[in-house]
């Protein structure tokens, strides 16, 4: 008994002190890279954007564990001189909120995305998602097809996928309690230790600009809350997938997709060429890269957005 006991003592002493670092940490990086941006609350959901830039709309999301700094460290200066951009924090990510008992599945997220931007008041703006992003949007166009004029898709999640990549598996928590104790005691350091395995996976094979921490505001993944918002979307995500795949060929307005070929998160040919032939008149793009194309190639993603927004121009000429 006195084994025991003490043995409890030990873990208790170990799980207290992973949360003491947790939580020192998450504060100094708040202190260090407070919120850029607005605040407006979205059907509960408290979202952090930011909103630069004249001219036709883009509204722009963010991929799984990301946040807005995805798309602020190459493209918004790129893009603001010609475009308004509005980039939001999803639910639960960066410096937005996610209430409690709150859904995380696709088309709740996407509910959220068609709600901000009638909040904004934006008249069908090109949108514009990332990874997981993609998927949203994806359901944004699906469930409220008024609120878009176009899809503009850089390695989209667009495929239900046979497993979780491996770089992700520590997010597949089920249990909420088991999740807030992960994210309160060893998702930090274990991120700390893995940071660049998992950044090979995630960037390679481009390599990881030096700033991204500081000016992609990477570091922003560190805080329990972006463990527990990632680790509630990677378990959601096939609740609402399969079902949006069997509408793709719903969808009526343009559909771009841009693919790195060397994607190491996602295969483009799946959820890039299979998803072209579901699509009508989807155009697919392949370059020479890997899944990071909004921080690793800024012009080429800039460009790549751009023509697609004079194609919606076009069209409704």
């Amino acid at each position: 008994m006195s084994l025991l006991l003490v043995g409890a003592g030990l873990a208790g002493a170990a799980a207290g002190g992973l949360a003491l670092f947790t939580g020192l940490t998450a504060s100094r990086i708040e202190k260090a890279f407070p919120p850029q941006g607005k605040f407006m609350e979205v059907d509960g959901t408290r979202l952090h954007y930011l909103d630069e830039g004249t001219g036709p709309a883009i509204v722009m999301v963010h991929g799984l564990g990301g946040q807005m700094g995805n798309f602020t460290h190459g493209l918004l200066d790129r893009l603001k001189g010609d475009h308004r951009v509005v980039i939001v924090d999803r639910p639960g990510s960066g410096y937005s909120t996610r209430p409690p008992g709150a859904k995380a599945n696709l088309r709740a997220q996407g509910d959220t995305i068609a709600g901000f931007i009638t909040a904004l008041g934006l008249e069908r703006p090109l949108l514009v998602g990332h990874s997981l992003g993609g998927a949203i949007s994806l359901a944004v166009a699906l469930d409220h097809p008024g609120r878009v004029a176009g899809l503009a898709l850089v390695a989209p999640l667009t495929q239900v996928q046979a497993a979780v990549p491996p770089a992700f598996k520590g997010l597949v928590v089920r249990s909420p309690l088991a999740r807030r104790v992960a994210a309160w005691t060893m998702a930090t350091p274990m991120a700390i230790l893995r940071r660049q395995q998992v950044m090979d996976v995630v960037f390679g094979p481009d390599p990881v600009p030096r700033d991204f921490a500081t000016k992609g505001r990477g570091v922003l993944t560190l805080r329990p809350a972006a463990y527990q918002a990632a680790s509630e979307d990677i378990v959601a995500v096939n609740l609402d997938l399969p079902g949006l795949v069997a509408r793709y060929g719903e969808l009526r307005l343009p559909v771009s997709i841009l693919f790195g070929r060397d994607d190491r998160v996602l295969d483009w040919q799946l959820h890039g060429e299979a998803t072209r032939r579901l699509v009508p008149g989807l155009e697919l793009e392949i370059v020479d890269g890997g899944h990071m194309l909004p921080v690793t190639l800024p012009d080429v993603t800039a460009d790549w957005i751009r023509a697609a927004a004079r194609r919606l121009a076009a069209a409704a000429a």
